[in-house]
């Protein structure tokens, strides 16, 4: 915890679930709970769990040169988003290459909140922000619960009017339990979810009231290594585990292309002038490596980090892994020599209690269409 500088005002109901509060980003964060984690993966999946993500970074962004500041930074165009929507985003650095994720929020036409992980996001956007008239506040007492999975809309619209006419990445001001809170239809699971932004006084009402009412309906509390399991069968990256930052190229510093990571989907069309971007765009067709699925044979999740093989080359490594219970397959996240990040490639994975075969498969796994994260109703 010598690391931590940032708390949850939930740190002690973590505690009470079996928590150590492993250090995240700076937070104490609950990795590990008790019981099982299959049991809150397979909540998420077929009805609700109620994680807390505060140590997501929460940075707003005030004044006339906002959108500017925003434009510079990051890889959307900021005038296709208005007041109550949101978009997911990325940052570079000069030499085009990826340094952290986000998500935007317009919360007025002056005034944008972004949340972002462990990358240099914050560093990324004071250096945008230098000589411009605009404010950067960093918010910690602004807690994030994520709800997730396909009954949370069903638990809200209890409590929110309208909660089911909001759209995917839009986002509302509003009341919960008498509240002042901001519902965002987003979330880091694959599923119909939402995050509810709150103050850190009133968190410890909300996530006790959610679960004491939601437990007739399956809401259960999920830790936040729970999302390992989510983010692999719906391609969600997680910076630095699926970095080069983690696994790095011999006699190259870190730094991976947007063309590499799949998230090339993140500029938007035609856009120039954000920070990178002509490199970005010269990197193109150049790229080292693909992010790309792998199906195991059997039962046995691929350790973290086994490197992958293709006729007794080394050909990638997975960067993260899984068993589903509810599918009954085993499959992970990897970073693949371009030639080999072809559906049903044959592979080799070597784990520390030996071999197992594998092939390639595109991602994500699960939901490919995003139906489930984009439906109405």
């Amino acid at each position: 915890m010598t690391a931590s500088w940032r708390f949850s005002t939930l740190a002690d109901r973590h505690r009470a679930l079996g928590s150590k509060l492993e250090d995240w980003s700076g937070m104490g964060t609950a990795w590990t709970y008790d019981k099982n984690a299959d049991e809150e993966y397979v909540a998420i999946r077929t009805k609700a769990g109620l994680m807390d993500v505060s140590g997501l970074k929460k940075v707003h962004i005030t004044g006339p040169h906002a959108s500017h500041l925003i434009d510079l930074a990051t890889t959307r165009d900021v005038e296709k988003i208005y007041p109550g929507k949101s978009a997911y985003a990325c940052m570079l650095n000069e030499a085009g290459k990826f340094t952290d994720d986000c998500i935007l929020y317009r919360t007025g036409p002056n005034s944008w909140m972004v949340v972002h992980g462990s990358g240099t996001g914050h560093e990324e956007l004071q250096r945008a922000a230098m000589g411009r008239d605009v404010s950067l506040r960093f918010d910690d007492n602004l807690h994030d619960l994520s709800l997730q999975g396909p009954t949370a809309v069903d638990y809200l619209a209890k409590h929110v009017p309208g909660i089911r006419d909001l759209n995917y990445f839009h986002h509302m001001q509003t009341q919960l339990f008498g509240f002042p809170v901001m519902i965002s239809r987003t979330g880091y699971t694959g599923e119909r979810g939402y995050e509810i932004f709150c103050r850190g006084q009133d968190a410890g009402t909300i996530w006790d009231r959610i679960l004491d009412e939601g437990k007739s309906a399956g809401i259960i509390p999920c830790r936040f290594t729970t999302l390992d399991m989510l983010r692999v069968e719906s391609y969600l990256l997680f910076y630095p585990y699926d970095n080069s930052q983690k696994y790095p190229f011999e006699n190259e510093g870190p730094g991976d292309t947007l063309w590499e990571l799949g998230l090339d989907f993140t500029v938007s069309p035609g856009k120039t002038g954000f920070r990178g971007a002509e490199e970005h765009y010269r990197l193109k067709g150049k790229e080292r490596f693909k992010i790309y699925g792998v199906l195991l044979d059997g039962k046995e999740p691929a350790d973290e980090g086994a490197p992958v093989y293709r006729d007794g080359k080394k050909v990638g490594v997975v960067t993260c892994a899984m068993y589903s219970p509810l599918v009954e397959k085993s499959m992970g996240i990897a970073r693949l020599d371009v030639d080999c990040a072809v559906k049903d490639t044959k592979l080799e994975i070597r784990n520390r209690s030996g071999s197992i075969k594998a092939t390639a498969q595109p991602l994500p796994f699960d939901d490919p269409k995003k139906a489930k994260r984009t439906a109405k109703g």
